[in-house]
């Protein structure tokens, strides 16, 4: 994409994901949209200048620190990209007792392109779908192999979303015979142009075969199925190469901000 395309995109991107999200635990309040949910909760997109920035930053610190666990409170993330505003509203969070924690890159690439990539399984690879508890098991594996950290919260949000919204997320864990090595997401908003990638880490051991490349095509070609024209990542460092390589752009950068409490 050049660069006129890209914006147009993260515009589009904005209007859409962040600003348009919808579902029974988002709300426009205010200047923001927020997400409230004993899974995730934080803030999505801001409206905000030099003049109402700190004010808004406060409402959002005592909304969110009125509510307990199972509200979505009483800690949550700010996600900031580097394209709003104001400027400095990064040293503004942190001011207000947020925490940075390390940036992603933010990228998007065409669906259709993505799905003609001609991959094929590694040797000795084969893909699962994930549908049960089962699958979930071997996806947590698989994370764990990966990241080393565990997230027994990912298991009951995957599980609880395949169950209540099948619709909205294809889970797919890659497998050395019966050893799970890499796992990955894709969710669905209804009616988004874009569709999310997440997870695609692998275990150390099996690291430069193609596993990664072989996730993202694999879900591309479910997103085109679907008719959805564009397929949006927050990459971290080690992804951001392969991805633009692929031939994904990158639209920006967002740093999660944690606030504690």
């Amino acid at each position: 994409m050049d660069l006129d395309e890209l914006l147009r995109v993260r515009d589009h991107y904005d209007a859409e994901v962040r600003r348009g999200a919808r579902g029974p635990h988002v709300e426009r309040a205010g200047r923001v949209v927020r997400v409230s949910t004993p899974g995730w909760s934080g803030v999505l997109w801001s409206d905000l200048d030099e003049e109402t920035a700190d004010a808004e930053i406060a409402a959002q610190v005592a909304y969110f620190g009125a509510r307990g666990p199972e509200q979505g409170g009483p800690g949550f993330e700010w996600k900031l990209y580097t394209h709003d505003r104001p400027a400095d509203l990064g040293d503004r969070l942190r001011a207000a007792g947020f925490v940075p924690e390390p940036p992603e890159t933010l990228m998007v690439g065409r669906t259709a392109d993505m799905a003609r990539l001609p991959v094929e399984p590694p040797e000795g690879i084969t893909l699962l779908r994930v549908t049960d508890e089962a699958g979930a098991e071997l996806m947590m594996e698989a994370h764990d192999r990966a990241f080393g950290v565990a997230r027994p919260r990912l298991k009951e949000d995957v599980l609880a979303q395949l169950s209540e919204d099948p619709d909205s997320i294809e889970v797919v864990v890659a497998m050395a015979g019966d050893v799970p090595v890499s796992s990955a997401r894709m969710e669905f908003r209804a009616g988004s142009a874009f569709a999310g990638l997440w997870g695609g880490g692998t275990d150390p051991a099996w690291r430069g075969r193609g596993i990664y490349r072989l996730l993202v095509a694999h879900r591309a070609r479910i997103a085109a199925e679907r008719g959805i024209p564009y397929l949006q990542v927050d990459a971290m460092d080690d992804s951001r190469p392969i991805l633009e390589r692929l031939g994904f752009g990158v639209l920006g950068v967002t740093v999660p901000y944690i606030r504690q409490g």
